[in-house]
């Protein structure tokens, strides 16, 4: 790939870590630039993303500073959306497995972990859900995970993967710290629930994820510890 590739992003957010894994994973060239969402440029919304949301990328074009990105630049957004898209710059990198039911079952995990880990995980954090209900959210996706495999899906790294490890990487942060808007102690007990045998084989992933090259690159579990510090100074009842 000989086209630039910027990347904006915010360093603590799960959704933009996302595509960092992925960018790792495959040694993409690229640039990157922060974006502080508690004060976004001016320029972020008419040049790179309406929204106003990260991650969002930019493809092809002339190769310009990133804070003034080209009219002639690709704009794509959305975490999902990049993934796919990257995985079809690298075709050959396993982002996305070749065989159509294995593709499917990679977009069948992606759907399943926004809907049954990262919504209820996000509300257990903010104070909005119980621990019980993203225990079940994590049963689910428990139940995708097969014996013998050391991936979401098959035998490689995917995009399956990229998409559920940055909320690996905050739930460990939250069981062991109990950082988080809900009632003090809450996320030392889902800490203890995940120690039983019957979230072992999701444990065992959990780990496998935890010690990638790719996500020790890309994580920087002392700075996200502090950023959440001063999140959540509030909690629930």
């Amino acid at each position: 790939m000989s086209e630039q590739l910027t990347l904006y992003l915010f360093k603590f957010s799960p959704f933009s870590h996302k595509i960092e894994l992925a960018l790792a994973e495959v040694n993409a060239p690229h640039k990157a630039y922060q974006v502080d969402l508690f004060n976004k440029p001016e320029w972020f919304a008419s040049k790179v993303n309406p929204v106003g949301k990260v991650p969002a990328v930019t493809y092809g074009g002339p190769n310009v500073d990133p804070n003034d990105p080209s009219p002639l630049s690709a704009k794509i957004a959305e975490s999902n959306v990049i993934l796919e898209f990257l995985a079809d710059l690298y075709p050959d990198s396993g982002l996305l497995p070749k065989d159509p039911v294995s593709r499917a079952k990679v977009r069948f995990f992606i759907d399943a972990t926004h809907k049954h880990l990262e919504g209820p995980f996000v509300d257990f954090i903010r104070g909005r859900e119980s621990c019980e209900n993203a225990l079940k959210g994590i049963e689910f996706i428990q139940g995708l995970l097969e014996e013998g495999k050391d991936f979401a899906v098959g035998d490689h790294y995917s995009i399956a993967d990229a998409c559920i490890s940055p909320h690996l990487a905050r739930l460990k942060i939250v069981t062991e710290t109990d950082l988080g808007r809900f009632p003090a102690g809450m996320g030392y007990k889902l800490g203890e629930e995940l120690k039983g045998p019957q979230f072992a084989k999701f444990m065992k992933y959990v780990q496998r994820m935890l010690e990638r090259p790719s996500l020790k690159q890309t994580h920087d579990e002392e700075s996200l510890v502090a950023f959440f510090k001063k999140l959540f100074t509030e909690r629930t009842q």
